[in-house]
């Protein structure tokens, strides 16, 4: 029986990420997600009224038409975690394959919310949880496994599937973390355990692959000191304070208000996917925030909340999207002067997120500072370490899973190009045994080791 990975999307950018491995006639598809770079389309954007063809066409979602030649029966369409560049395109996607959805509990929720908002399409998907640490059986050759991992993301997984021909191990995106306030350390013992079993494929991501100055990516912990260390004067100073993160970035989220429930400041979580993200995590017990911390997402009501921290600065913390310097997103527009709170000379301006490395972005987020700098603002921009694991984690990661063949993936062909350089060091070959595929491409490999 042979296995083949179907490389959808994700394969030659960063995004839109989809896979699909096909076992015998038994189809897994993983992630269908957006492409936060195309055309201004970014964590606060709201594609629920775009059609999936247009969204193909702008290169915003994967194109997955190509699933129509595959001769196979979609059994999963299964989810690692909640990134929008992995579940962004589900309620456009996912009812052309009536499969059952699969994912943690946190990633389901968020999907529902995705799947619940949608205008064009009626999505009517099975809605399943699966747990870390808990198998599925999704056809009668095919189990599905959820081992733990940590990210920028809670409830993260790696997914495994068990088939008569060897392990499939699909890890798009993790982090080896182990000190974490939210999320648990990766479980490295089943990692070594699935390597011992015979692992025959491993679909990676590469997100970091080509970076060579930080070899092991930094724990959250590091940032959480960091924050601290930036933070602990501006909290006592009669300026404006605001921090913009990822909005899905629970644990960053936690850090921060951690370290401001000691001031006297009453926190304001101000955009649309802040309010999506962080909502539903506490609604689950996932964050926690102080009693007078506050959610806003709706325009009105994030105006109604600038006007009252305009008054009134040095009693508030704003947290906000906007941290690539998007034009419509929230930070940008303040820094614009197009909301009720304008920045002042002293204010504080905490970025607590890299810069999305290509150019538009490198544009929004330096015209961005200049403007923030230019009313004022004091700007610190290094409180922040990656998601991602460096390339000494995906040597480990390798040398875990001693996978027979690996596909790199989740990246440009950079990315991948750098991963493969990993994988050659490990003693894998080119062509081989590692498998640079482009969108649209595949792999096929006769099973059994």
């Amino acid at each position: 029986m042979s296995v083949e990975v179907i490389a959808v999307g994700g394969y030659e950018e960063v995004g839109k990420n989809m896979s699909a491995v096909k076992v015998g006639d038994d189809v897994v598809i993983f992630d269908m997600g957006i492409h936060l770079d195309r055309l201004h389309i970014h964590e606060d954007t709201d594609i629920s009224r775009m059609h999936s063809l247009d969204l193909i066409e702008r290169g915003v979602i994967p194109d997955d038409t190509l699933m129509k030649d595959v001769d196979g029966k979609v059994r999963a369409i299964v989810f690692t975690h909640g990134h929008l560049d992995h579940i962004g395109a589900v309620a456009k996607l996912a009812h052309r394959y009536g499969a059952p959805i699969i994912a943690t509990p946190y990633t389901l929720s968020l999907i529902e919310s995705t799947i619940k908002s949608e205008k064009k399409f009626k999505v009517s998907n099975p809605l399943q949880v699966l747990n870390p640490g808990e198998k599925r059986q999704i056809s009668p050759d095919i189990t599905l496994e959820f081992i733990n991992t940590t990210h920028s993301i809670p409830q993260t997984v790696i997914a495994a599937l068990h088939t008569s021909e060897g392990i499939i191990v699909y890890a798009n995106d993790f982090k080896f973390d182990n000190h974490q306030k939210i999320s648990p350390p990766t479980d490295y013992h089943r990692l070594r355990e699935l390597g011992r079993k015979g692992v025959l494929a491993l679909i990676v991501e590469t997100t970091r692959a080509s970076e060579k100055q930080e070899v092991k990516t930094h724990s959250e912990k590091v940032a959480r000191i960091v924050l601290e260390d930036i933070m602990k004067a501006p909290l006592q100073e009669k300026d404006g304070v605001i921090i913009t993160t990822f909005s899905s970035h629970i644990e960053r989220i936690q850090a921060i208000s951690d370290i401001a429930k000691h001031s006297d400041r009453q926190m304001l979580l101000l955009g649309r996917s802040m309010e999506r993200y962080c909502t539903l995590a506490e609604s689950m017990g996932i964050l926690k925030l102080p009693s007078n911390a506050s959610i806003y997402g709706s325009p009105k009501a994030v105006n109604k909340a600038l006007s009252r921290a305009e008054d009134k600065r040095d009693e508030y913390l704003l947290i906000t999207t906007g941290h690539q310097g998007e034009p419509d997103a929230l930070l940008p527009r303040i820094a614009n002067a197009k909301t009720q709170f304008n920045i002042k000379r002293g204010d504080n301006v905490i970025i607590s997120a890299p810069v999305i490395p290509n150019p538009m972005n490198k544009a929004n987020r330096n015209l961005m500072e200049r403007r923030l700098s230019s009313s004022g603002a004091r700007i610190y921009t290094n409180a922040h370490v990656s998601g991602h694991a460096g390339r000494e984690d995906h040597r480990d990661f390798i040398r875990m899973l001693n996978p027979v063949h690996i596909v790199p993936s989740h990246g440009d062909l950079h990315m991948l190009a750098a991963y493969a350089e990993i994988a050659e060091e490990e003693g894998y070959k080119m062509g081989n045994d590692v498998h640079v595929l482009r969108n649209g491409q595949a792999q096929v490999f006769n099973g059994g080791i």
